[in-house]
């Protein structure tokens, strides 16, 4: 079990760490805190570690190159000593003499140089003279490079360096150089002179240098970032204020407003924004109250012309009834009166639909009901008004048939609705009804052959009293409220009311209900873009006819359901 537990958590920590990019890319496109102080600290860091790295680099060169020169200027002397020393001396052929006098020129040069390290080797040891040796003092030959032995062989006026790695008595390394050139004795002929000089002294202080520069560029980094948060907090802190200010309100908090504080630019703008926000609040107060007006006028117009409009309604239909006994001129009139006022009875319900919609007064009477067969039914009552137009009307339901909970008369207002534009459009082309449904969804689409529409033209169809093309002569006599009320009726139950058209293609519409109420899921099960043409329509089967017979053999819930 604990290993179980280790592994599960070791799980969970690697999954963190590789939601960490994710989690900083979205706080760098959301913050702009942290954006900007990022970016701060990386230009701040980047211009800091070439300034280190370029003074680490300068001191370095500056100390080796002073170092080096004091080191020369000291050997030079040193040599210099010696040389006088040996060119004033007078030993004749005595080699005692001779050697003494190489002791003391060896301690000499101990003596007059800052270093202890000396090597002596004789340059032409076959020449003939006096036989002397060299002398060695902390410095070998194998310390020494073939072309240094070389250049300090073969000029003797000369002085000559080499950077080397000088070993110390620990085993370690310390830098240096080898300064070398010829030291002549006279009776013996040229040595070769070596001195070396340990920089460990120059070593330790270029450390101690880069150190301290390194750690004053952190804490320069580390101060450039407590400032930079600061002034951000100061700077940002109202503009988040002014952001979260700015959503409330948009999300209908009218009486939200900003803290101004000071005399400057950020107080001007928390000046402003409140003035702003006090001239909306009123223009919306204004606009509310002048819709509640609105709202209340076209209710109380509505219910008062209920009663005269009855009145001339039963009037029309008697006049109507008896239009055979009338002349030609009065039978006419006679007709196009009853025409008027039930259009006028439409318009004043639809009008009435909308104050309650606006009001938010509409409540929904569910019942398990088929849409199928409400389709069905629809179809049948329109199946008169489609021949008029010559349009047939095909229904195509692989599902659907399943009771489903909603508002029957509202469901069959929206799929008159739609029936009735697709005649009113469909330039007597097929309209086919589609209905199905899967787990989550039942859907009815309305599709058409007739004008079409533009994606501008769709984008409106469901605003109130608007029309495609006002000029159009309309022989159902809508009232432009129909759509808009299908909207409401679809939104109502929590579905959908969809359009797809294009111009000389054609219209679909599609209402999608959600089998339980709540927010619908998942896709239509009446795809939006219809896939067939009216070639594949036309050559498809004859239009259904919705009998007795098919209800008796399929029942109430005949055909595929989901």
């Amino acid at each position: 079990m604990a290993g179980t537990g280790t592994t599960t958590t070791a799980v969970a920590v690697l999954r963190d760490w590789r939601g960490w990019p994710d989690a900083l890319a979205a706080l760098w496109r959301r913050s702009l805190r942290f954006r900007t102080l990022s970016v701060t600290l990386l230009l701040t860091s980047l211009a800091i570690f070439i300034t280190c790295v370029t003074m680490a680099l300068v001191i370095q060169n500056d100390l080796f190159v002073s170092r080096k020169n004091q080191a020369l200027e000291d050997a030079q002397r040193a040599v210099d000593q010696a040389q006088s020393t040996l060119d004033v001396a007078e030993v004749g052929d005595d080699p005692a003499a001779l050697r003494d006098l190489w002791d003391r020129i060896q301690a000499d040069l101990g003596r007059n140089s800052s270093s202890n390290m000396l090597l002596a080797n004789r340059i032409d040891s076959e020449s003939s003279g006096v036989r002397l040796n060299g002398f060695t003092a902390g410095l070998s030959t194998n310390d020494l490079s073939p072309a240094l032995s070389r250049l300090v062989a073969e000029f003797d006026d000369r002085q000559w360096w080499q950077s080397v790695a000088l070993p110390t008595e620990g085993g370690g390394e310390v830098p240096g150089i080898i300064v070398g050139q010829q030291l002549v004795v006279p009776e013996v002929g040229p040595f070769e002179l070596y001195i070396a000089y340990d920089f460990a002294d120059a070593d330790q202080t270029l450390s101690f240098v880069q150190r301290t520069l390194w750690i004053a560029g952190i804490g320069l980094v580390a101060i450039v970032a407590a400032i930079s948060w600061i002034v951000l907090r100061t700077v940002s802190t109202p503009i988040v204020e002014a952001a979260e200010t700015s959503a409330r309100l948009a999300s209908g908090d009218l009486g939200v407003r900003l803290q101004v504080r000071g005399e400057d630019e950020l107080a001007t703008l928390g000046r402003s924004f409140n003035a702003m926000a006090d001239s909306i609040e009123a223009q919306i107060k204004e606009l509310g109250e002048l819709s509640l007006v609105q709202q209340r006028f076209v209710s109380d117009v509505s219910h008062e012309l209920r009663t005269p409009l009855t009145t001339i309604r039963l009037a029309a239909d008697i006049l109507n009834d008896q239009r055979d006994d009338f002349d030609a001129t009065t039978a006419r009139t006679t007709e196009l009166l009853h025409t008027q006022v039930q259009r006028f009875e439409t318009l004043l319900s639809d009008l009435l639909e909308i104050s309650r919609y606006d009001a938010g007064s509409v409540q929904l009477e569910l019942e398990a009901t088929s849409i199928a067969h409400l389709a069905e039914d629809i179809i049948e009552q329109m199946k008169p008004l489609a021949d008029g137009h010559g349009s047939e009307l095909r229904l195509v339901a692989p599902g659907g048939y399943s009771p489903v909970d909603m508002d029957p008369r509202r469901v069959r207002r929206v799929l008159r609705n739609l029936i009735g534009n697709a005649i009113e459009h469909g330039e007597g082309k097929p309209i086919v009804i589609t209905v199905d449904s899967n787990q989550q969804a039942v859907a009815a689409g309305v599709r058409d052959f007739g004008l079409g529409m533009t994606a501008s033209d769709a984008e409106r169809v469901f605003d109130r009293f608007w029309r495609a093309d006002p000029s159009r002569q309309r022989t159902i006599g809508g009232t432009g409220l129909g759509l808009s009320i299908a909207l409401g009726d679809a939104t109502l139950h929590g579905g959908t009311l969809a359009v797809w058209s294009e111009l000389a293609v054609g219209t679909n519409f599609v209402l999608t209900l959600p089998r339980r109420a709540g927010v619908l899921e998942g896709e239509s099960p009446v795809p939006l873009e219809p896939q067939e043409t009216l070639m594949e329509i036309g050559s498809a089967t004859q239009p259904i006819e919705v009998t007795d017979l098919h209800r008796d053999l399929f029942g109430e819930n005949g055909g595929r359901d989901d």
